[in-house]
């Protein structure tokens, strides 16, 4: 009999989140059948049609008029009214120090009514949520309810600057298991639930599919070439890269960088690349395909990502698993993939001089040599992010998960 799980997601699909497509994915191919449910779309647009063919078959629940939504709610009520106060007191003690204030909370429970009625209706035995937010928040009340068990995904860095406001020790205290992507994530986790709890903090790689792998090698460029991908913001620290560039520009180095991706500071890097003069030096593309984006990372000798905080980035394990080495940062989990003078190098995060520093030593290497460390990051993406093996590692999760249950 197949068992069917079901997935929860606050937007999906999104440009940035193939990695819970090729999850679920993954999942499927083990014989799981995945429902998936999200709050809303993704308001951006969509540039590959595997995300249109996901939209095709996502349950949205905000998508419901009102009316329906409050049947919902009336029916968890008529269901069990002790598990629907319950729940509610749990909402309630949620958003008492939340980091949104309580009527938010009110909102959640809400949704996991209508959320806990999807998944009736389609017979799911297990639920997991990606981000420790307010996506997991929605599945545990859905759980106390009445629901089945949930489980949920921790990525960082968000989850990680607010932990006691997102109430992330009772999310893992409630939950069958939770999914860490890397030990920094699973050390983070364990700093906000008993000791007790810890054995069901599980490391599980965001996956990367077997096709990345089969696409053809293209040796790597004479020409001093970079790319950049990642949203526009803060975080992935863009700006000091263009800074970097400047730095570079002055030196009479020649370079090009492509940034790709969009976000809330494409704005201000198109203003600071105008303002620096380097229009010939550097450009931004917006958001792409994937083809596309996999084409530009085999045109560059290196991936440069200046992340001031990460969980780790999908973009540093597909640049590794197309063959080109990559310099970031000494943050969260990427030192657990990107090893300093073997597939890479690594800078502490803020620092230009040390950014400038590692760029010219990407320019100065000889393609051989870049070639050889290109090889070896194959290997380890390979080794470690392959999402069968990944896949199959949440498969026996689930199924132990659904096992306790029945």
């Amino acid at each position: 009999m197949t068992t069917r799980i079901a997935y929860f997601i606050n937007a999906y699909p999104a440009v940035s989140h193939s990695f819970i497509r090729r999850e679920i994915h993954g999942l499927e191919g083990q014989g799981f059948a995945v429902e998936r449910v999200a709050l809303r779309g993704w308001a951006g647009e969509l540039v590959d049609d595997v995300d249109l063919d996901e939209r095709s078959i996502t349950h949205y629940i905000l998508s419901q008029s009102p009316l329906q939504l409050l049947r919902h709610l009336v029916a968890a009520l008529l269901a069990n009214p002790g598990r629907f106060f319950s729940a509610l007191l749990l909402a309630i003690r949620m958003g008492w120090r939340g980091a949104r204030p309580l009527p938010y909370h009110f909102g959640y429970f809400v949704e996991a009514c209508a959320v806990l009625a999807r998944l009736r209706q389609v017979g799911a035995s297990h639920v997991h949520a990606h981000f420790g937010t307010n996506s997991t928040e929605i599945v545990m009340l859905a759980r106390e309810l009445g629901g089945p068990p949930y489980s949920f995904t921790v990525h960082g860095p968000e989850e990680f600057d607010s932990p006691a406001q997102l109430g992330l020790g009772e999310k893992i205290r409630r939950s069958a298991f939770v999914v860490a992507i890397t030990s920094f994530a699973r050390a983070q986790l364990s700093r906000w639930v008993e000791h007790s709890h810890w054995s069901k903090i599980k490391v599980v790689h965001c996956g990367l599919p077997r096709e990345i792998f089969d696409i053809p090698d293209v040796p790597i460029t004479s020409e001093p070439r970079f790319v950049c991908i990642g949203r526009l913001n803060e975080q992935k620290g863009q700006l000091l890269l263009v800074e970097a560039a400047r730095a570079l520009k002055e030196k009479g180095i020649d370079f090009q960088i492509t940034l790709i991706g969009g976000g809330e500071l494409r704005g201000e890097l198109n203003d600071t690349v105008r303002q620096y003069g380097l229009q010939e030096h550097v450009q931004l593309t917006g958001a792409i395909s994937t083809e596309r984006m996999f084409e530009e990372i085999q045109r560059a000798r290196a991936l440069v990502l200046p992340s001031f905080a990460e969980g780790l980035p999908m973009v540093i394990m597909e640049a590794m698993a197309l063959g080109r080495p990559v310099l970031s940062t000494y943050v969260a989990g990427i030192p657990e993939l990107v090893r300093p003078g073997e597939n890479g190098w690594l800078i502490p995060p803020g620092s230009i001089e040390q950014l400038v520093s590692a760029m010219e030593m990407v320019i100065a290497v000889r393609p051989e040599e870049l070639q050889a460390m290109g090889d070896n990051a194959r290997i380890r993406a390979r080794e470690r992010h392959l999402v069968d093996n990944q896949a199959q590692q949440l498969g026996e999760l689930m199924a132990a998960s659904v096992a306790g249950r029945d």
